[in-house]
């Protein structure tokens, strides 16, 4: 099978899922869906994949981007999370996904003197459970440092108000680029995926679920899909699922909204990562592409637009206030490239007033009825767990001896020449005639598929350039997302595929002008497509740089 998600296997797969009964159907395209999928193809199953979006469109691209056991979970007593979170931290680095998951080092400042053994008790524990089980990742051991020591490595912190640090290590995760591998993996293996699909219905046959009915947003065509068991994997959306298959009642699901800001590189001087405490969660200054991700926001998200999710005015100045505990050099809103928001979905329970915060990371399943399973709460770290326990309640309900779940022992698209490769990346650059930084650059979000963007290259010399100067982005990479990667839209290939709308002051319009015409000559878009798109984008990348409708970036 073919691990490609272009036009031409969006068609074959559309074709399959009307015409084929399958074992299972996930809703669902984030980083548990498309877990789900690949489990359950890996297990010879059937599998069938629609997302009403794009490929990790949701929560899945709006993390912080790390592959973490959550070190705040420790003092919640939620040892088990933890431990089962950092032993998927291991895998992601040293199998599955090495490309992708790297190690990043953190400071943990602390403002009195005798916080720092505290900190770096909970800080030891959270690293021998990392080394409980048979993987935990290779890094560092802890390290507690005074005063002139945490400011020798993040020059930028304020140095009247920490009294030292903790050191350690934890990973960080290209959360959108590792979605797409694990639906690509998936696809490999068999799993028909396709995506800007939304489901209108659930198909109920005497009390039993056996389908569902979607609507494909690209042909307008809506059809049935017949399986005997659909996994809902939906997250923030799982009630609504729940609802279609007549289950009403309270609500299953609480929403919490994270906001990160994206501020320039040169804004903190740090040569590592930063954890602190808020008065409710934890603060990360993040050192991403260059800039610095700083972030987030725990806060219930009630009546509001679910399919957009915006900072606010609120949000904005709480992330800066909290920055700025820390810093010697004020962040200002002068300083905000752009913002992105994203809802976790946690399991609802206690009061409806208790703090989000407050409530567990933990993942739930509900079996409804016969014939559907939904899987909701998690973390996107333990995505692989989740999808795992989604499958075996799904095949509880199927005829015939199963196999167990493999997924730990599957490389990811990427993973498997990854380390050859990059040992030989020199030679590689030189062949392609490319800059070692950039090979680099490509290594890491491309992993052993870089063959791919220098196929693209071969065939067509002039994709080797940068989309755009200054920013380290190649043309073919725009090609390859809308040939291989399953983007159907501008931003599915900025925002998502190369990460660029984010990360630039423009919110990616000038990338987006530079790629539509290669978006456009892949997907086949006339010029009133093309227009459509752009202005999509427009509009998106508007909200990124005001959040607030007017500037919020100057002060």
């Amino acid at each position: 099978m073919s691990d490609r998600l272009g036009p031409d296997e969006r068609r074959a797969a559309v074709d399959a899922l009307r015409s084929t009964s399958l074992d299972i159907l996930v809703i669902g395209g984030g980083v548990v869906g498309c877990g789900a999928a690949l489990d359950a193809a890996a297990r010879g199953l059937s599998v069938g994949l629609v997302e009403q979006s794009d490929l990790a469109a949701g929560t899945s691209s709006r993390s912080s981007r790390l592959a973490h056991g959550g070190l705040r979970y420790l003092e919640q007593r939620e040892f088990h999370l933890v431990r089962e979170a950092l032993t998927e931290r291991g895998l992601l680095l040293d199998r599955l996904a090495p490309h992708l998951v790297r190690p990043i080092p953190f400071l943990f400042p602390v403002s009195h003197r005798w916080e720092r053994p505290y900190v770096a008790s909970g800080v030891r524990l959270y690293d021998l459970l990392s080394k409980v089980g048979a993987y935990g990742g290779t890094m560092p051991r802890p390290k507690s440092l005074n005063r002139e020591e945490a400011k020798a490595l993040a020059p930028d912190l304020d140095s009247g108000e920490i009294a030292g640090a903790v050191r350690f290590h934890d990973a960080q995760i290209d959360d959108a680029r590792h979605t797409v591998a694990v639906a690509r993996t998936a696809a490999a293996l068999g799993a028909h995926i396709v995506t800007r699909t939304r489901v209108e219905s659930v198909i109920l046959e005497e009390g039993t679920v056996v389908g569902a009915r979607v609507h494909d947003d690209v042909t307008g065509d809506s059809y049935d899909i017949r399986a005997r068991i659909v996994i809902a994997a939906v997250g923030i959306w799982t009630d609504e699922i729940l609802r279609m298959a007549g289950q009403e009642g309270e609500p299953r699901v609480r929403q919490s909204k994270g906001v990160h800001l994206v501020v320039p590189g040169s804004a903190i001087r740090s040569t590592t990562a930063i954890i602190a405490r808020t008065p409710s969660s934890v603060l990360f200054l993040l050192p991403w592409a260059g800039k610095w991700l700083v972030g987030t926001t725990d806060t219930p998200a009630e009546d509001v637009d679910l399919a957009n999710p915006r900072a606010t005015e609120e949000d904005v100045d709480y992330l800066l206030a909290q920055a700025n505990r820390w810093l010697a050099r004020p962040l200002t809103r002068a300083d905000v490239l752009s913002t992105y928001a994203g809802f976790r979905p946690l399991i609802a329970e206690g009061d409806d007033d208790d703090p989000t915060a407050t409530l567990s990371r933990e993942h739930a399943l509900f079996r409804p009825c016969p014939g559907l399973v939904a899987i909701a709460g998690g973390k996107y770290t333990t995505y692989r767990v989740m999808a795992a326990d989604a499958v075996d309640a799904a095949v509880e309900q199927c005829e015939g001896e199963i196999p167990e779940s493999s997924t730990s022992e599957i490389p990811l698209i990427g993973a498997e020449g990854f380390a050859e490769d990059w040992q030989r990346r020199s030679a590689i650059a030189e062949d392609a005639g490319l800059s070692l930084e950039m090979t680099e650059r490509l290594l890491r979000r491309h992993g052993a598929r870089i063959s791919e963007v220098l196929a693209l290259i071969d065939a067509d010399p002039s994709l080797r350039e940068p989309l755009i100067p200054g920013e380290p982005y190649l043309r073919a990479e725009v090609v390859l997302a809308a040939s291989h990667q399953g983007a159907l839209g501008l931003g599915d290939v900025l925002d998502r595929r190369l990460r660029i709308g984010l990360e630039t002051a423009d919110g990616g319009l000038a990338a987006a002008e530079a790629a539509l015409p290669l978006v456009a000559g892949v997907l086949d878009w006339d010029a009133a497509r093309s227009a459509e798109e752009w202005e999509a984008y427009a509009v998106a990348a508007s909200d990124r740089i005001h959040p607030l409708g007017d500037p919020v970036l100057a002060d």
